[in-house]
Order: structure tokens, then sequence, then C-alpha cells
């Protein structure tokens, strides 16, 4: 069947259209993107304003025309942190739901998380053991561990490269206390519940997933996307602990130009890198693998499983 799986995140919307069916991965039949930056579009009382509410209408009206011209049976469209967190959520996707028809649920930070471990777990298979998986999007870091498709532990914290940038950056680059602060902070903040992943023992593969692991990885020498998706790609933390301060001191432009980054988050690679190290440093990881796959894969594939079940049952 053709799907089509909207995400909306906290700085991208995306619809892929994928031809799928139980037991087979999802081949992507089509994209249809653009760049939303939710987490910017928020007020100082944490509501999303017109501004952003427009941006956000406007584009699922976009993809649910696109879908359909596709030749989607059936379009799932969910939303992550920054519709998650903002004080006026219901509002934003009752109006959504009104002017485009696009009705999207909003995932919960430990649902983002296992439905994100679901499809690193698909893609590396059963001879992973157990596995640690990291993912930093716009607003959050999804964090989750274990030996099934269904992790043992799942969790979500506010330590997004955008949401970070936002807080951190927007005045430029801070000063080195400041950094030194942002680190602190980052690193408690992970510390703090990092005893759910530990405890079971070291992870026999540590995984990362989203645009910004992928980016740091080729920034740090990974192959390019053009390799295509099988190619192997690891980011080092002696490799990225090296290249953060030389990051730091970057301009937009320059970052632009490097590897894998795009001109419109030139602005997340510092708070992303720091994130990264921060995650790699505490759950004691020399490296992490780069998955292709990540939260839209996931949804996918549970929405296969759901579909193999009714038909198994009939």
């Amino acid at each position: 069947m053709r799907l089509g799986v909207l995400d909306i995140g906290s700085n991208t919307g995306h619809l892929l259209v994928v031809d799928a069916h139980g037991g087979a991965a999802p081949l992507p039949a089509s994209s249809h993107k653009q760049p939303l930056r939710l987490a910017e579009h928020l007020d100082d009382d944490g509501a999303v304003t017109k501004k952003g509410i427009k941006a956000l209408t406007d584009f699922c009206a976009s993809a649910m025309e696109a879908a359909e011209d596709k030749g989607c049976e059936e379009m799932l469209g969910f939303a992550t942190s920054a519709v998650r967190d903002a004080v006026n959520s219901d509002d934003v996707l009752a109006h959504v739901e009104k002017h485009s028809g696009v009705t999207l649920e909003v995932l919960s930070g430990e649902d983002e998380a296992r439905l994100t471990f679901l499809a690193v777990r698909r893609w590396f298979g059963w001879s992973a053991g157990r596995l640690a998986v990291f993912d930093i999007g716009g607003g959050s870091l999804e964090i989750a561990g274990g030996t099934d498709e269904n992790p043992d532990v799942a969790w979500s914290l506010p330590l997004g490269a955008a949401r970070m940038a936002r807080s951190w950056f927007a005045g430029g680059r801070p000063s080195d206390d400041d950094v030194r602060e942002l680190r602190k902070q980052v690193r408690a903040e992970i510390a703090r519940d990092a005893g759910h992943l530990l405890r079971p023992g070291v992870p026999d593969k540590a995984a990362a997933t989203s645009k910004t692991f992928r980016s740091l990885a080729r920034i740090c020498g990974a192959a390019p996307s053009g390799d295509g998706p099988l190619v192997p790609r690891v980011l080092e933390l002696e490799t990225l602990s090296g290249w953060i301060p030389k990051l730091m001191d970057m301009s937009p432009d320059e970052l632009a130009d490097l590897p894998g980054v795009s001109a419109s988050r030139t602005h997340q690679i510092v708070p992303g890198a720091l994130v990264a190290e921060a995650c790699m440093d505490i759950f004691d990881l020399t490296e992490l693998e780069v998955c292709p796959w990540a939260l839209r894969e996931g949804v996918i594939l549970e929405r296969l499983d759901q579909i193999s079940v009714v038909t198994r049952a009939h």
C-alpha cells in the first residue's frame, strides 16, 4: 500500500510518501518538506504565534494535496515537541484541522523515543544485541534502550538543538562563561536519569539518528548522503570534541560551507554538538553509529504491524 507520513517537527514539516507492506522495508516514493522552525515561532508565554500557525496550516494543506496527488491510501500525521509543549497546542491542532483537513496526533516524548527505537532496531536487526538510541530533534532529545523491539527504557528531555539555539545563542556566540553554564546544565539534565540506560550494562550497539547527528557525523568525516543509506556512518567522540571549539569560532556563512550543514540550521550546529558530546561522555560511548531510519519510519512500521494483525485476524 502507499502511505503518507506527515511529520511536524520543531524544525521542519516533512511529508514522506512510501510504498510499504509487512515484512519489507518501506520504499520512499516521494518527499515534500518545508522549514517551519516552529520552535522559533513561540511567543514569551510559550504559545505558537499566528505566523507560526499560518505557516503550519498552509504546509499541512499542501501536504494533503501532495499525498492525494501521489495516490496515498492513508496519511498518518503527527507532531512532536514544538506543538506538544506549546501552551496553545489544542488551538493550533484545531486550526490546522479546520483549515487544512489534516488531523495531527501529538506524540508524547516517550512515544517519540519508543517509535524511533523501533525503527533503529529494525534497521540494525537482532544482531545489534542490547541497543541504545539517541535522537536530537529541534525541540527535544530522545533516549531509549533495550534488547527487544519495544525499548526497556525510553524518555525525552527538553534539549533539542533549536530550543538550545533559541535560549542560549539568540544573540550570537555566547561568552565562555555562558557556554560553560550551558554545558553544565545539559550534562546535569542528561545525567539525572542516565541510570535507566546504564543499569542493565553497556549496550552492544549505540546508535544515533536525526538531522543533527547526521550533520555532525558528516562534519567529522562520515560519507555523504549521496553514497546511499547502506554505507556505515560513525560519529566519534574524540573527533567531535576536537571540532566543537572550531565550530564555535565560525560565522554562519562558514558553518553553512561545511559538508552536511544547511544554511537554515547553522545556528543549531553548536548547541546540537554540545548535546551530542554530552550524551557520549555521560554514557561512556566512544562512538555512535548513525542510522538512516528514525521516527517517520517507526510510525510507518508500527502502522504496518497493526494492519498485519488485523489482516491475520480476518
